[in-house]
């Protein structure tokens, strides 16, 4: 199943991969998001194999969180880091057993390859690109967990960021609660030859297929930093308040000492931040300015297309010292929000 063959699909390109901007009204599918069931594709995710005797103890090494000790069934979101502890990509890792299973962009793919191929050296692990094998439909809102149970797939009682198999039209898929940063959220991992099926079953079930527009406000609205726009690789993990890719006791990994380094010295410089807007939709690279001074840049910014009325938003990173001044950027204010940006 590929976007661009499902109807109403207005296609676009996401990480390498082709995918639906929208399906002719994002307005209507960011309010299924927020208040029914949206349906999504997220082939533009890639999954990577780690198998090997020495797969957890290597990746716990490779990686921010702590791999080590995920129970079956269960993930972690992390960042992986060069030795100076910039980001050097973001993923989620599962313990399915015999294998970990690691998630991630596939814009992001081909440079974590070479990563896990370098620092490979006399560990007995092997990794294998599964992205032809497995890919996964998204469903996000509250009408959700109806959805899928009336298309048929049980819903066990799950954490975020747990999975388990379930049956589905005599064929095995497995079910993971995602999102930490919404109630009801979830994934269908599925092989690819059945995924238009299970789309269309879906649909039939209550669902609205929704694009990367409505996704990217939903994103937005909740202070989620993307990858390559909001985390760039001159970052620090510490920057992104991204606090859940963290674990300051599984010990050694890569750039263990810079993080550990700034959690000692109590604080970062800048903060990843999200904005409310005041006149014209500062763009991505914009600066933020506090008396007149540089203080901070925009990496994200989108209508908000709420069902209260369109509302301007921002994302990016702000300086410890300029909180509570008055925040310019272009010709647009800027205030400090919290979250969700309703």
């Amino acid at each position: 199943m590929t976007s661009t063959t499902l109807p109403g699909a207005n296609p676009t390109e996401r990480g390498g991969a082709t995918t639906a901007a929208d399906f002719g009204d994002a307005r209507a599918e960011f309010h299924a998001l927020l208040s029914g069931c949206g349906l999504y594709d997220l082939s533009w995710r890639a999954k990577i194999a780690v198998t090997g005797s020495d797969r957890v103890r290597w990746l716990n090494g490779m990686t921010t969180n702590n791999v080590r000790d995920l129970a079956p069934g269960h993930g972690v979101y992390a960042f992986l880091l060069n030795a100076q502890g910039r980001i050097q990509a973001d993923l989620y890792a599962f313990q399915r057993t015999e294998s970990l299973l690691v998630d991630t962009e596939r814009g992001q793919r081909n440079k974590m390859l070479e990563l896990f191929d370098r620092y490979i050296i006399a560990d007995d692990v092997e990794i294998n690109d599964i992205s032809d094998k497995l890919t996964a439909l998204g469903l996000t809102g509250p009408e959700s967990r109806h959805v899928l149970e009336r298309a048929g797939i049980a819903v066990p009682d799950l954490a975020h960021l747990q999975f388990a198999d379930v049956a589905w039209q005599q064929k095995t898929v497995t079910l993971l609660r995602s999102g930490e940063e919404v109630r009801e959220s979830w994934q269908i991992w599925i092989g690819p030859e059945h995924a238009g099926e299970l789309w269309e079953a879906l649909l039939k079930a209550g669902a609205r297929p929704i694009g990367t527009a409505a996704l990217n406000c939903f994103r937005i609205s909740r202070g989620i930093p993307q990858f390559g726009e909001d985390i760039r690789e001159r970052d620090l993990p510490q920057e992104t308040g991204q606090t859940r890719a963290l674990n300051f006791t599984k010990g050694c990994y890569l750039g263990q000492e810079i993080v550990e380094r700034i959690r000692s010295r109590g604080a970062v410089h800048r903060q990843f931040t999200a904005f409310a807007v005041e006149g014209t939709l500062p763009e991505p690279g914009a600066k933020i300015l506090a008396d007149e001074k540089e203080a901070g840049e925009i990496t994200s910014s989108a209508i908000l297309l709420l069902p209260g009325g369109d509302r301007p938003a921002a994302l990016g990173y702000l300086r410890r010292e300029a909180a509570g001044k008055d925040l310019r950027a272009g010709m647009a204010k800027l205030k400090p929000a919290s979250l969700p940006i309703a």
